[in-house]
């Protein structure tokens, strides 16, 4: 079905931009699409493929939370000197932040080896998933993808008139990229692989991933969503961000989110073609979401690395706890080099989310591969202690 361009203006308005939506969780913001999406019989995503979400019950205090395990957040951040940093930028909050926002820009220059109109900003990346499929698909067109995958970009691509190919991951939990690159045709708009991949934690061996850019990058764009590399062993060893130095169609994205402990205060960037960068400023600037604070906080953590480094050993023996947690207990996962663990679940999502809710502790479920899964993010030591006493009792 094609959409009309008012159809589309509605739906952007309702349920991908809308001023009211930026108070909402990602959770309320996902049902709100699903709703305005049946309500227009636009085509809907998950329609393509078995992924799919289940509903959590409604905590009115996140705060009354013991173990806060659902978004894939740092839970030692952010770094002491970059909230010492956003504190002391406060006091100029009546300037405008452009000067900060180009020093941050010529840091990461320096830090990714690419230029800086290689770079653009933004609150965070999934902002610039989003951004970047407003620009790609609103003429039609469709993106392959890992299947399960990051969803922002995707919701987007379709809202806006283009289709999901959806391609499963092999069996060792890999990006299937001979099957990504078969199922590429003269529609399709984008290549999009999340590596680290969310929900399943799982990595592309980096070289498999280079060589599969560089290849395909000369016939549609690949974007590549790092979120969590940092997180993972080799770390930004196993970027693609050469690729972009090089000049290829190649999109990289990274956020502040994840090792930085920086999620509610919305900031990222990628990297990318000087030409493709150049259209998406055409219709939007990323940079003027950024507050000057968190530009200072970002800089500031950026050179804090014995508290990432901290973060990522933390991290670390807390997944390796409840890896020995879930072999204790018979239970199959999926390998994770990132601050979340993805498991299935032998009993229906709703009632297991409102056992572990009932315990005071909130994980992601979802639905994929005629199977339930809980996706539990790494907490501190002692949440994740909660949540194994949670499990024993659940699934005995």
């Amino acid at each position: 079905m094609k959409l009309s361009n008012n159809s589309r203006r509605e739906w952007l308005k309702k349920g991908v931009l809308s001023v009211g939506a930026l108070a909402l969780t990602p959770h309320d913001i996902w049902s709100h699409r699903v709703k305005i999406a049946r309500e227009h019989k636009l085509p809907f995503v998950f329609e393509a493929s078995t992924f799919s979400e289940y509903t959590p019950p409604v905590i009115p205090d996140l705060d009354s939370l013991k173990a806060r395990l659902l978004w894939n957040e740092n839970p030692y951040g952010p770094s002491p000197k970059a909230a010492e940093a956003f504190k002391n930028a406060v006091e100029k909050g009546n300037h405008y932040s452009w000067n900060t926002l180009n020093a941050l820009i010529q840091k990461i220059a320096d830090k990714e080896g690419v230029n800086i109109n290689q770079i653009m900003m933004g609150p965070g990346s999934s902002d610039l998933l989003e951004k970047t499929a407003l620009l790609h698909f609103m003429k039609g067109g469709n993106i392959v993808t890992g299947d399960p995958c990051y969803m922002s970009l995707v919701h987007v691509a379709t809202a806006t008139g283009g289709k999901w190919k959806p391609i499963k991951l092999t069996s060792r939990y890999e990006h299937d990229l001979k099957a990504m690159e078969k199922a590429i045709d003269s529609e399709t708009k984008m290549v999009y692989i999340t590596n680290p991949n969310n929900p399943t934690a799982t990595t592309t061996p980096a070289k498999k991933l280079y060589e599969f850019c560089e290849r395909v990058s000369e016939k549609v764009p690949v974007f590549i969503d790092e979120a969590y590399l940092e997180l993972s062993e080799n770390g930004l060893q196993d970027s693609m961000a050469p690729l972009v130095a090089k000049g290829k169609n190649v999109f990289v994205s990274r956020t502040f989110s994840k090792i930085h402990g920086m999620a509610g205060l919305r900031i990222g960037y990628m990297l990318g073609n000087e030409e493709e960068l150049k259209k998406i400023n055409a219709i939007t600037r990323g940079g003027m979401g950024i507050t000057g604070p968190s530009i200072m906080a970002a800089s500031a953590s950026m050179d804090d690395s014995d508290f990432l480094s901290m973060c990522k050993m933390k991290i670390k023996e807390t997944r390796e706890y409840t890896f020995n947690l879930l072999k204790s207990k018979n239970i199959p996962y999926m390998p994770s080099e990132t601050n979340f663990i993805i498991f299935p679940v032998d009993m229906e999502g709703d009632e297991f989310l409102q056992k572990i809710y009932d315990r005071k502790i909130a994980v992601r479920m979802f639905k994929f591969w005629d199977k339930n899964w809980c996706r539990v993010s790494m907490g501190t030591m002692d949440e994740m202690k909660l949540f194994a006493e949670a499990i024993n009792e659940i699934i005995v």
